[in-house]
């Protein structure tokens, strides 16, 4: 819920521990020193802050969100909170970032849409830092100290301007969703499909909402149809380039686990696919990560997969990866909030390429990556079954172990799974 300054300057929030406020602000609101002591949440995103004043007071403070604000750099005031663990800075106009300037206790750090052209050696510092989305930035290079971060699990460097994606990335212990289409290094592939202008469709109710855009149900005069009908949010998404992610879909053969794209929307307003519409009977295998789970999925309370169901949604990604890893596609968010299934047979889609990237197929790398998440898919699964005693249980966890392996060299290729 939202709060006041109102409400703050008249003392109401003594011993809170969350603070929203989205009023325009131009200074940081002095009053929020008196809440010092016990603030946990801090949350000042959507105002127009050039500035945050040293916060080392706030001894208790765990996750502060200075978001859609005016910062040109990033601010050292959070260098002495040491149970800080997550900082959202996206959408600033973040230009510099200096050395040694962030607790050592940060592992969400979000710097998505800025103008950072390079990142300090001291990032390598972090050993906490396990997610760290980046896209959509001017940066050239990664620092080669950022290989001290091994606990880094989830990064997004798409839509920026690397050269070259270096080899200590790839090899790092627990990185398994990543993303860095969008920039020089990175492949493209330009596909053709059929084109439908956007006065020809019917758009009813919205579906659902993600990342980079909002999917609803549709008509489609040219194709006689009902169809859903993905509009993005603008040309850049939390995960890279909107024409990246519509290229990823229009790339993909048909498949029983995928759901088909039927055309795009003519031209660049809007930009828009239509897709294959799904039975209503189908809902989201799981729940996208939370602050406290950071990198793993979250899932419905009460949750009990059975051993049938872990198999057959095993089959069927594992089925997909292989596929586009073949083309040298990888998808960069295999998770089960990206699943759709429907429960009352178990058949399923993997949806979401907003993450997606082309790579070399020389270099298997890449791959393993996703293998780890894959497993690390597998693993989710596996902690709500309750039939831990099956010969198939222990089939499919050692499988998830070998998958998560940290030495990456001895994880399998995708082909290589037998299931």
């Amino acid at each position: 819920m939202m709060q006041t300054l109102e409400e703050l300057k008249a003392g109401k929030y003594q011993g809170a521990t969350s603070l929203k406020l989205s009023e325009e602000l131009t200074t940081f609101p002095q009053e929020i020193f008196d809440l010092a002591d016990t603030l946990e949440l801090l949350d000042l995103s959507h105002n127009r802050l050039s500035t945050i004043p040293d916060l080392s007071a706030f001894t208790n403070l765990k996750q502060a969100f200075i978001s859609f604000n005016r910062l040109t750099s990033v601010p050292d005031s959070f260098k002495s909170c040491d149970k800080l663990y997550m900082l959202g800075l996206k959408g600033n106009q973040i230009e510099t970032f200096d050395e040694d300037i962030l607790p050592r206790s940060i592992s969400w750090l979000i710097l998505t849409d800025n103008k950072i052209t390079k990142l300090p050696q001291s990032i390598g510092k972090l050993e906490n830092l396990q997610k760290f989305p980046i896209a959509g930035n001017l940066i050239t290079r990664l620092p080669d100290e950022m290989s001290a971060c091994k606990n880094l699990e989830l990064l997004r460097v798409s839509a920026n301007r690397l050269q070259e994606i270096p080899d200590w990335l790839l090899e790092l212990p627990k990185l398994s969703w990543f993303a860095f289409s969008g920039n020089p290094c990175s492949k493209s592939l330009e596909t053709k499909i059929e084109e439908v202008h956007y006065e020809s469709l019917k758009i009813k109710e919205v579906l659902g909402e993600g990342a980079s855009g909002i999917i609803s149900r549709g008509y489609s005069e040219t194709l006689g149809r009902d169809v859903a009908v993905k509009l993005f949010k603008g040309d850049i998404t939390s995960d890279g380039y909107a024409k990246d992610e519509m290229h990823a879909y229009m790339s993909m053969e048909d498949h029983d686990n995928l759901i088909k794209v039927l055309a795009k929307i003519k031209g660049d307003n809007p930009l828009g696919l239509l897709l294959e519409l799904i039975p209503k009977q189908y809902e989201n295998l799981g729940f996208p990560p939370d602050f406290q789970t950071c990198t793993r999925d979250t899932f419905r309370e009460g949750e009990v997969f059975s051993m049938q169901t872990i198999e057959t949604v095993a089959k069927a990604i594992l089925s997909v990866a292989r596929d586009i890893h073949q083309k040298g596609m990888m998808h960069g968010d295999l998770y089960a909030h990206n699943i759709l299934i429907d429960r009352e047979n178990d058949h399923c889609y993997l949806g979401d390429f907003g993450a997606a990237s082309f790579y070399d197929t020389n270099n298997k790398k890449f791959e393993k990556l996703e293998v780890r998440a894959f497993g690390c898919l597998l693993d989710d699964m596996l902690s709500f079954c309750e039939d831990t005693s099956s010969e198939s249980y222990q089939r499919m966890q050692n499988l998830s172990q070998k998958c998560m392996q940290k030495d990456q060299t001895l994880r399998p290729t995708f082909s290589e799974i037998e299931l």
